[in-house]
């Protein structure tokens, strides 16, 4: 049985060309709304909720009222931040006594209304620690509000690209784990989830932190249902954060699961480095992160130039080439020669428990040998290794990995 058995298809949710499946009559179909009025369609959206929510959300309804009160009325002192679809307001449940985000979508625009139903749905049927947990949700008159559990860190880009003076910067063994468990919830995402789901705006300001500083994917207003069966790819318009989409999905809107595993590349990146995707305040050479980072990858004797400078030189020099390699990986221009997700799951595990691993002496760094990024070969292969087992590349790591049953599939 699939993962979305009684939910509609991704074709049905986005209005775009996508996977081909046995569609139920009954299913939501957004071509319906391009006809009605502003007031059917909100009425048409109530109706769906509460029609896919019978034995199906497990997240709680909550009235516009009840959500005025958790935040004294959207009041801005509880204004947590703001993105592309709404504004983030701190709440408190006084029933339940609990802390929450609620997240009030733009009204003014049919891509909210739409992003709303996935958001609902997808958070609704897939759970891990890795992803924010979906509390509720209100949709009354035009109101559409989702409320999640409250992450008390904020999100990843507060603590590395936006970082108050009174903030300290994120040390070498954190900013790991961080990777390591937003790794994980792309892994659930692609390897668990039947069928797969590609995230499709993974960035610093979706990944949020609760106290201990551990990840959660926020955000699946844009998650898209992943090819099934024979298909190898799903084709949409292209839809995300500029700087962060797959190459060959921004030139053709061919979306795979790979083109996540390039988001998360440049998302590592900017964790290692401390810099922006795009900033237009550096010179021009160094505005694009990846633009600036391709030549360095070839010659490891750049890789301390490319250390966020926030972390003074406290981090494993070895580890600093193991993570910039799996970076190089992930940020492949062909596709198919980026590793799968669980594999850089594999790479990640080791980075993030050595902590006090020895740093390599001065006659390693000056061996210019061993590229993180060399030229693929003729075969169009890449021959990038990390050193994860000194002999093992990353791929055959996750082989291992997967022979000893870490990561089994489960439809729901």
């Amino acid at each position: 049985m699939g993962c979305f058995p009684c939910c509609m298809s991704q074709k049905d949710i986005d209005g775009e060309s996508g996977i081909n499946e046995n569609r139920d009559t009954k299913t939501t179909s957004f071509s319906k709304l391009s006809g009605k009025s502003d007031s059917s369609r909100r009425r048409f959206i109530t109706e769906e909720i509460q029609k896919v929510g019978k034995g199906t959300i497990s997240a709680r309804a909550y009235t516009f009222r009840e959500l005025c009160v958790a935040t004294q009325n959207f009041h801005s002192e509880n204004l947590l931040g703001e993105g592309g679809f709404g504004r983030v307001y701190k709440g408190h449940i006084a029933s339940t006594n609990q802390v929450v985000a609620v997240k009030q979508l733009d009204r003014n625009g049919f891509q909210g209304n739409r992003e709303f139903l996935v958001e609902v749905l997808m958070l609704s049927l897939l759970h891990h620690p890795n992803l924010v947990n979906l509390v509720g949700y209100c949709a009354d008159g035009d109101q559409r509000i989702l409320v999640y559990e409250y992450m008390p860190n904020g999100s990843l880009e507060d603590h590395l690209l936006d970082i108050a003076p009174d903030k300290k910067p994120l040390d070498w063994i954190t900013r790991m784990k961080i990777a390591e468990g937003a790794a994980r919830g792309l892994e659930y995402l692609h390897e668990t989830a039947d069928p797969p789901v590609i995230y499709r705006d993974f960035k610093a300001s979706n990944i949020l932190l609760d106290e201990n500083f551990n990840p959660k994917l926020s955000d699946f207003g844009l998650a898209k249902l992943g090819p099934t069966g024979d298909k190898s790819h799903v084709s949409t318009r292209v839809m995300g954060t500029y700087g962060y989409c797959a190459p060959e999905y921004a030139l053709t809107g061919q979306l795979t699961t790979k083109s996540d595993v390039y988001s998360f590349g440049v998302v590592f990146l900017e964790i290692i480095t401390g810099r922006r995707v795009i900033d237009n305040t550096r010179a021009t050479e160094e505005q694009n992160l990846v633009t600036w980072a391709q030549p360095l990858f070839r010659d490891r004797r750049n890789f301390t130039l490319m250390a966020d400078p926030l972390l003074e030189g406290l981090y494993p020099v070895k580890a600093l080439y193991q993570a910039l390699a799996v970076a190089a990986m992930c940020l492949q221009e062909e596709a198919d020669t980026r590793p799968l997700i669980c594999d850089v799951v594999t790479a990640l595990e080791f980075l993030a428990v050595n902590e006090n691993e020895d740093q390599v002496d001065d006659d390693d760094q000056k061996d210019d040998g061993n590229e993180a990024c060399p030229d693929r070969n003729s075969s169009g292969e890449s021959d990038i290794e990390t050193d994860v087992d000194d002999d093992d590349n990353i791929e055959e790591v996750g082989k291992k990995r997967q022979e000893k049953g870490d990561n089994g599939s489960v439809s729901f």
